[in-house]
């Protein structure tokens, strides 16, 4: 499970960019994340259930993870739009082709958390959302072996934009070199609280982005971003990615590997909705 680095340049500055997108069954980061669970076995487990966001990432691998090991998957998200019950597409398309149960439960946050871990019995493993387990230090320690040479080779140091900031805790954990996240969901001080609930110790560096995000929200700069990575050689994720680019470009860091953690996936939909909002797109 290995992934190239290639060289990348935008707007003037050299980087060099792990293409974990490229990374099959699973691509980016959730090719790490559920490493653990597609190597092992698990004698009695019969179904698995999660939680999160209707055009999750990790709502997508995980309904193929469930298909590879012949498992029952069960997700439980706050809301799904009519739109999208209307017209399925995305990560949401793929779970459902993938025969996952999904449930629209109208529960948000710590209340959904706490009624989906309370599922869990002798027949059924409970991923958190977005992959937020420590099994996941796993195969994101096979990442951290597979960058970190090179990183200290080149002197660079690692940046990923985080979400959870479950990948970029353990490859701090892993790695010589330093890295950098900054928050897609949440703020700095969310992230932190995920670093202490996964271990604490040695952590990444936390830059803030440009501004506030609200998650899943469209914003016609990261659109203007994002297209012009695409432009540039590489297309990413339209979630996370922006702002991961944006945060680079405002702190003028250099010396950059950057962890492509794949999402592809999600931006068939995400692209329909700037469609929708933005006439001109």
């Amino acid at each position: 499970m290995k992934s190239p680095i290639v060289p990348f340049e935008f707007r003037g500055k050299f980087f060099h960019v792990k293409r974990d997108d490229l990374l099959r069954p699973f691509e980016g980061n959730k090719a790490r994340k559920f490493y653990y669970f597609l190597k092992n076995d698990f004698p009695g487990i019969k179904r698995v259930v999660s939680f999160g966001s209707n055009q999750s990432n990790a709502f997508g691998a995980l309904s193929r993870l469930c298909k590879l090991k012949g498992w029952e998957f069960v997700y439980y998200t706050s809301h799904i739009p009519s739109y999208l019950k209307e017209n399925p597409q995305g990560n949401y398309l793929l779970a459902l082709k993938n025969e996952a149960k999904v449930i629209e439960c109208g529960l948000y946050g710590e209340e959904l958390r706490s009624f989906v871990l309370g599922l869990k019995d002798k027949k059924t493993l409970v991923i958190e959302e977005g992959g937020r387990v420590k099994e996941s230090e796993e195969g994101i320690k096979l990442l951290a072996d597979e960058i970190n040479d090179y990183a200290k080779k080149h002197n660079l140091k690692v940046f990923l934009p985080s979400g959870t900031g479950t990948t970029a805790y353990f490859l701090s954990k892993h790695l010589d070199v330093e890295v950098i996240t900054t928050p897609c969901v949440g703020d700095e001080n969310y992230l932190k609280k995920q670093f202490e609930w996964l271990g604490g110790g040695k952590i990444p560096t936390v830059l803030p982005p440009r501004r506030k995000y609200h998650f899943g929200k469209l914003y016609l700069e990261l659109y203007k971003i994002w297209k012009e990575l695409k432009e540039s050689g590489i297309e990413f994720d339209l979630l996370y990615d922006p702002i991961g680019w944006d945060t680079i470009l405002r702190h003028n860091l250099k010396d950059i590997l950057y962890i492509h953690q794949g999402g592809i996936i999600g931006n068939e939909s995400m692209l329909k909705r700037y469609e929708r909002k933005f006439e001109f797109v």
